[in-house]
């Protein structure tokens, strides 16, 4: 009988070109196996391989190669592939993952699914990689098993506990102990439990220890950091170098910033400007291949979420004799740089020096002075620098415009600022306002950076730059179309964006309601910015040489070309750094670009959690928000406080909406249209902490 189905089942099939809908196959057999029957049986035939379910139907998978495919993500309910071929990303259903893992190498057959896109189905697993993974704690008819965060929707069995008392509601890291044919047939053991997963920093514990990161340094790395922090070498190495400590150079941070890297220095000559960034020489104390270089390579960046930091470097260096603290003398690499009227950047040097910080300043409080409120505390902390700030701010000032002349893209973003209380919940949520004096730091360190990575091209130096490539191709693709559905003029001559083409959108459409649209269609279609070991340039900031100069303590690939620069400094020739450095400096770009994405990833994911954790508490309550994308299941609301939610299109007033494909959610009939960028009332109805995610309903429109 099995095989009579299974002919006829492929029968059907041969004679149809597109996807046959499953009643279409029941109803000719309808008279000899239930619904449930036959979907058991359609079920057994595309585990087999025999056919493939796309979603619009069953289809007979057709021949051609199978492709070789690293599994970069899985999800509750699907995943994704990326070609080893190609480096193309196919997207796997969750009923043709088999069981496969995050970094699994596997064989994939592709197949035409939904929308008529290259979907993937796994046929087989070449190679498994060691997996782990968070979840929470959950009683099973008696039995204690994990709930995976993503990877799967089902409880998975433990089968060893290491020891550990578990109980319901536990957030626990957990690695795969054994494998079956599917997810759901997986086990695992448990590496670590940090309990309730309705508290947000438990929740953040899990995603460090996901990716490997902690605040806790091996002994011997802190015992090698405690030798190199002997101050009394700043006297004995201030000797050799170039003395600044009667400049009066300061530093501007927030006011609970320990790790203090960089500094600045800055003086009206007649032809316009001398700036000065003076950053801590951190190379000086962390030698290559030292156990300090080697744990600073592994972590590659410091990590900051909520009011925490996961340094790259122990505290003795980041927070003691590198810190740039006041009234002490420190060791610093400088960026000593000439500028004209204009702010055009006319010369420049480098120099291992000596600096005395006159005072650690803040950047709200330099707002106020800049803004003229001169109380008289303030003036008083600030007596020594407080001729200089209106200097500062007259170059920053020309510095930024020249920056929006040669057309570098204002593209806006938001970021938050997380008030945790003394029991350690998230008590508020703030959006982060930045004020003059964080651009003003900003601008100069762009000029320091610019003039490092000249210095290392114009050198012919090997070096690690910070580069920035044209807009892919599909993203420019995704642009285009986002800019003709709004009917907004572009010409991009030959099938290339230019960055001042980007910016004269955004400008257009900066102040209309249309602008957080336009913002986020130009910010989705730039590349990602990387570390290489080639001057590339950088679209977003215009600039044919960039490199990260100014945060050795936080940034190892600032760290790499201090060092690459300091043996140029004493003599080296390009030759001889080329044989030293040549390989490390291609390793170290690629181990900075992927900590960097971890660190990023990292810090949204542990934001999320905090963000849900302040939601839940506001259960009920009616806020304005602005709507920031659409999908196919509803629309992300922002709310002025940052923090975000969805709202599924299920929940809305009417049960005919739809998704429009673009940037709306409309109904066939009269009602509302949801469009981004628009402002709405919504509902917070539910916020789960563990995993970040914070539900809303539509509560009505906004009137004036």
């Amino acid at each position: 009988m099995r095989k009579e189905f299974e002919k006829f089942i492929f029968d059907r099939l041969k004679k149809r070109k597109e996807a046959v809908e499953f009643d279409d196959l029941y109803r000719p057999l309808a008279k000899q196996v239930t619904k449930k029957e036959l979907d058991r049986f359609l079920e057994d035939m595309g585990r087999q391989g025999k056919i493939i379910n796309t979603g619009r139907g069953y289809i007979i998978p057709q021949g051609g190669e199978l492709i070789p495919c690293k599994v970069s993500r899985v999800k509750k309910t699907f995943g994704f592939v990326r070609s080893e071929l190609d480096d193309t990303e196919y997207f796997v259903a969750g009923r043709y993952l088999n069981g496969a893992m995050p970094g699994d190498s596997v064989m994939v057959q592709t197949y035409i699914g939904r929308d008529d896109k290259t979907e993937g189905r796994i046929v087989e697993i070449t190679e498994e990689k060691f997996s782990r993974f968070t979840g929470n704690i959950v009683n099973e008819f008696g039995e204690l098993k994990v709930v995976p965060d993503t990877l799967s929707k089902y409880a998975m069995t433990i089968d060893d506990t290491d020891g550990l008392t578990l109980r319901e509601g536990d957030k626990v890291l957990a690695e795969i102990s054994s494998r079956g044919t599917s997810h759901a047939e997986h086990k695992c053991r448990i590496v670590m439990s940090y309990g309730s997963s309705l508290k947000a920093s438990v929740c953040a514990l899990s995603v460090l220890g996901l990716n490997g990161l902690t605040p806790i340094f091996p002994p011997e790395v802190i015992d090698a950091a405690k030798k190199a922090s002997d101050y009394r070498t700043i006297a004995n190495e201030a000797k050799s170098r170039l003395d600044l400590r009667d400049l009066p150079i300061f530093t501007i941070d927030s006011a609970s910033t320990k790790d203090i890297d960089d500094a600045i220095s800055i003086e009206r000559t007649e032809n316009g400007y001398k700036l000065g960034v003076h950053i801590a020489d951190v190379s000086f104390y962390v030698r290559p291949k030292s156990l300090l270089d080697e744990e600073a390579f592994r972590r590659g960046t410091s990590v900051y979420y909520a009011d925490r930091v996961i340094p790259m470097l122990p505290p003795e260096l980041s927070n003691g004799i590198c810190s740039l603290n006041p009234n002490e003398d420190r060791l610093a690499f400088s960026a000593l740089m000439e500028l004209n009227n204009d702010a055009v950047i006319t010369g420049f040097r480098f120099a291992k020096s000596v600096i005395r910080s006159r005072v650690k300043g803040v950047y709200s409080e330099i707002n106020e002075l800049l803004e003229g409120y001169n109380a008289k505390a303030l003036c008083e902390k600030y007596a020594e620098v407080m001729d200089v700030l209106p200097v500062m701010k007259e170059l920053a000032e020309k510095l930024k415009g020249n920056r929006i002349h040669r057309g570098a893209p204002q593209l806006q973003t938001t970021e938050s600022v997380l008030i945790i209380d003394e029991n350690d919940m998230c008590a508020d949520v703030r959006p982060h306002e930045t004020g003059l004096s964080e651009e003003m730091i900003e601008d100069f360190m762009l000029c320091a950076n610019e003039c490092a990575a000249r210095f290392g091209s114009e050198n012919g130096l090997p070096f690690v730059y910070r580069v920035h490539e044209d807009p892919p191709t599909d993203r420019l693709e995704y642009l285009k179309t986002g800019l003709t559905e709004l009917r907004i003029p572009f010409n991009f001559d030959g099938g290339k964006a230019r960055p001042k083409q980007l910016s004269e959108i955004l400008e257009w459409e900066r102040g209309t309601d249309r602008f957080p649209v336009v913002n986020n269609l130009v910010l989705r279609s730039m590349a990602k910015a990387k570390y290489s070991p080639e001057p590339l340039g950088h679209f977003g900031l215009v600039l044919e040489d960039y490199a990260h100069f100014t945060s050795p303590i936080r940034r190892y690939p600032d760290l790499a070309i201090h060092r690459i620069m300091s043996d140029f400094l004493a003599g080296a020739t390009a030759d001889e750094l080329g044989m030293r450095y040549g390989l490390f400096s291609g390793e170290a770009a690629a181990r900075a670009t992927e900590t960097e994405i971890v660190a990023m990833q990292t810090e949204r994911e542990c934001e999320d959690c905090y963000k849900a954790e302040y939601m839940k508490s506001k259960l009920g309550e009616v806020y304005e928000g602005v709507i920031v994308s659409c999908v196919p299941h509803g629309m992300y609301v922002m709310l002025d406080n940052t923090c975000e939610g969805m709202i599924f299109i299920g929940s809305l007033p009417y049960p005919d909406y739809f998704y429009d494909e673009a940037f709306s959610i409309k109904r066939v009939g009269r009602g509302p249209v949801f469009t981004v960028g628009k402002r709405i009332l919504i509902q917070v109805v539910k916020a789960d902490v563990s995993s970040g995610n914070v539900d809303f309903e539509y509560y009505g429109e906004v009137t004036e």
